[in-house]
C-alpha cells in the first residue's frame, strides 16, 4: 500500500497517547494513532485506573450496607453480594469510556490503527495491522506512548486464574477465601481492600519493613493502621521465592527479606503487584539508535525529545511517576511542543492517590525527603475527627499534612488520609502551581461544612494557630 503523510503518528493509544493525539489535532495537525488493543485508552481505561474504580467503589457501597448503615439509622436486611452484577457494571463503565476515547477521535478526524507500530526510521512508522498485512505511514513527527506492562516475579509464574496480574484481580470469578497479595504499593492495596470488603481474607506480603515506598512515612503507617481495621494483615520484610498452584490452592513460600527461614502460605489467589516497568517490545528503537536506559526507559530531554531529532516520548515508557494523569499531561504539552508552542510540567506539582477507604493522595515532597535534603521546614497538621463534615458522615480517619518553608511558609508538600483526599488534594496541587504559602490557603475560606476545612485548618497549623484543635 502506498506510503501516507502525516504530521505526528502516535504509538499508543493510552492516556498520554490518545491526549496528544487529540491535542495535536486541534492544533491542526493531521494524526494517526496505532494501538495493538482492539479498544482505545490504554491499561488506564481498560485494566486499570477505571476497572478498578468501579470495583473499588461498588465494593465500599457493600461493606457500607453491611457493616456502617445500621449506626446512622439505616436498617438494612438480606444484603447479599451479586459478583456478576458488580462485575457486569465493572465492565459497562469501562466500556462507556472507551467508546468515549474512539468517539473524541472521530470528532477529531484522528486516524486509527489497530496493530503493532514499529519505528522503521525517524519519520516512517510501519504499522502490522491486527487483521493482516501492513501499512508504512510517512509522518513528520513519531511519539512513542507505549505505556508499561506488569512487572513479574521470579519462581511465581502469573495464570490469570489462581496467580494473577491486576488484570486477573479485575475479574477474579468468585471471592477467594484467602487472597495474598505479594506487593504494598498502590495497586496491591487497592485491590486487595476490594476483595477483603467481599469477604476474603487478605495478607499482603511486602519486601521492605513498610508499605507505599515513597509516601510520606507518617501517612504509609496511618493507611496501614485504617487497613489494619479493615481487616487486612500484613507481613512487612518478607519476601516470596516461589509459588506452587499445581493443586487445589496455592502455596507461597516466604521468609524474612534480611534472610531467614523459609516458610509456606496457603491461600486461594496470588495477587503478584510488585510494580510495572517500561513496555518497548517491538518498537525498533535499536533500528533508529536510540537505547533504553538501565529501567528499560526511553531517554528525554527536558521537552521530550529522544536521541533522534523527530521522535518524542511520554508517559510511563519514559522517567518520572507512572500515573495516567502525568502521561495525560505529558502528551497535551508535547503536542504544542511540537506545533512550536511552549510548555512545562511541574514535576514537584503531580498528585498521587491511592483509592483505598479513606484515601490517601500526596502531592510535592515528604518529611524524609525534606530532611535528607537539609531543607528547613514547618509541618501543619489537622485531624479529620476535628472536621465537622468528616463528623457528619461518619469517616473521621486520618489528617491533613502540609510541609512548608521554614522561612517563607511556601508549600513544599501536602500529605492526606482521609475519606475522598483524591479530590481534597487538588486546591493543593493548585496552590502549589501557583508558589502559594500556607498563609495563601489559610486565608481562602472554605465553605462549610466541608472537608477541605481540614485543608485550611492544617495551613493555620503551619503558623501555629489552627482553630478547632
Amino acid at each position: 500500500m502506498a506510503e501516507e503523510t502525516f504530521d505526528l503518528v502516535v504509538i499508543g493509544g493510552g492516556p498520554g497517547g490518545y491526549v496528544a493525539a487529540i491535542r495535536a489535532a486541534q492544533l491542526g495537525m493531521r494524526v494517526a494513532c496505532v494501538e495493538k488493543d482492539a479498544t482505545l485508552g490504554g491499561t488506564c481505561v481498560n485494566v486499570g485506573c477505571i476497572p478498578s474504580k468501579a470495583l473499588l467503589d461498588s465494593s465500599e457501597k457493600f461493606h457500607e450496607a453491611v457493616h456502617g448503615l445500621a449506626r446512622r439509622g439505616v436498617k438494612v436486611s438480606g444484603v447479599e453480594l451479586d459478583l456478576p452484577a458488580m462485575m457486569a457494571w465493572k465492565d459497562k463503565v469501562v466500556a462507556e469510556n472507551t467508546r468515549g476515547v474512539d468517539f473524541l477521535f472521530k470528532k477529531n478526524k484522528i486516524e486509527r490503527l489497530r496493530g503493532v507500530g514499529t519505528i522503521a526510521a525517524a519519520d516512517r512508522v510501519v504499522a502490522r495491522l491486527a487483521d493482516g498485512g501492513e501499512r508504512t505511514l510517512a509522518t513528520r513527527n513519531i511519539l512513542i506512548a507505549t505505556g508499561s506492562e506488569v512487572m513479574t516475579l521470579p519462581g511465581v509464574a502469573i495464570d490469570e486464574k489462581r496467580v494473577v496480574s491486576s488484570t486477573g484481580a479485575l475479574s477474579l470469578s468468585a471471592v477467594p477465601r484467602h487472597l495474598v497479595v505479594v506487593g504494598g504499593g498502590y495497586i496491591g492495596l487497592e485491590m486487595g481492600s476490594v476483595w477483603r470488603r467481599l469477604g476474603a481474607e487478605v495478607t499482603v506480603v511486602e519486601y521492605l519493613d513498610r508499605i507505599t515506598p515513597g509516601m510520606d512515612l507518617e501517612v504509609a503507617k496511618g493507611l496501614q493502621r485504617v487497613l489494619g481495621k479493615l481487616g487486612m494483615k500484613f507481613r512487612l520484610g518478607t519476601k516470596v521465592t516461589a509459588a506452587d498452584a499445581a493443586g487445589e490452592g496455592v502455596r507461597l513460600t516466604v521468609e524474612p527479606a534480611a534472610g531467614g527461614t523459609a516458610e509456606t502460605i496457603a491461600c486461594d489467589v496470588v495477587l503478584v503487584a510488585i510494580g510495572r516497568r517500561a513496555y518497548t517490545a517491538g518498537l525498533g528503537l535499536e533500528a533508529v539508535g536510540i537505547v533504553p536506559d538501565a529501567r528499560g526507559r526511553v531517554p528525554i530531554d527536558e521537552h521530550f525529545r529522544t536521541s533522534v531529532p523527530g521522535i518524542w516520548a511520554i508517559g510511563d515508557v519514559v522517567r518520572g511517576p507512572m500515573l495516567a494523569h502525568k502521561a495525560e499531561d505529558e502528551g497535551a504539552v508535547c503536542a504544542e511542543i511540537i506545533a512550536g508552542q511552549s510548555g512545562h510540567i511541574d514535576y514537584d506539582a503531580i498528585p498521587g492517590v491511592v483509592y483505598t477507604w479513606p484515601e490517601v493522595a500526596t502531592v510535592g515532597k515528604n518529611e524524609e525527603e525534606l530532611k535528607a535534603a537539609g531543607v528547613a521546614y514547618k509541618v501543619g497538621k489537622f485531624p479529620m475527627t476535628a472536621n465537622g463534615r468528616a463528623r457528619c458522615v461518619g469517616d473521621t480517619d486520618g489528617f491533613v499534612k502540609i510541609l512548608a518553608d521554614a522561612r517563607t511558609e511556601k508549600i513544599l508538600g501536602v500529605h492526606i488520609i482521609a475519606a475522598d483526599a483524591g479530590t481534597m488534594i487538588a486546591e493543593c496541587v493548585l496552590a502549589m502551581e501557583y508558589g502559594a504559602s500556607a498563609e495563601d490557603i489559610a486565608r481562602t475560606c472554605h465553605a462549610h461544612p466541608t472537608l477541605n476545612e481540614a485543608v485550611k485548618e492544617a495551613a493555620l497549623a503551619v503558623d501555629g494557630r489552627a482553630l478547632h484543635i
